[in-house]
């Protein structure tokens, strides 16, 4: 259990620093790893929703890391446009 929470903070993380470096926004640390937590849930609905693709379960994989970045990066853009 501390170890999954452990992955999921190293993730978002992660993917929260790309993202933010991929829209050009300043992002504390802190924000950074909420961005991608939300981003992952985020990147893997979206990927539920094209047929025949089958989203990444778990881990930290570069597959995980890729799906939570591109959540991310759809999160930031709708918060970018509705601040607007």
């Amino acid at each position: 259990m501390l170890l999954n929470i452990i992955v999921w903070v190293v993730l978002g993380a992660i993917a929260g620093l790309i993202a933010s470096k991929i829209m050009n926004v300043g992002l504390s640390l802190g924000v950074a790893v909420v961005v991608g937590i939300i981003g992952s849930f985020l990147g893997g609905f979206l990927l539920s929703l094209i047929p025949g693709v089958t989203p990444v379960e778990g881990g930290l994989s570069l597959g995980s890391i890729l799906t939570a970045v591109v959540g991310a990066v759809v999160l930031l853009w709708v918060i970018k446009k509705v601040k607007s």
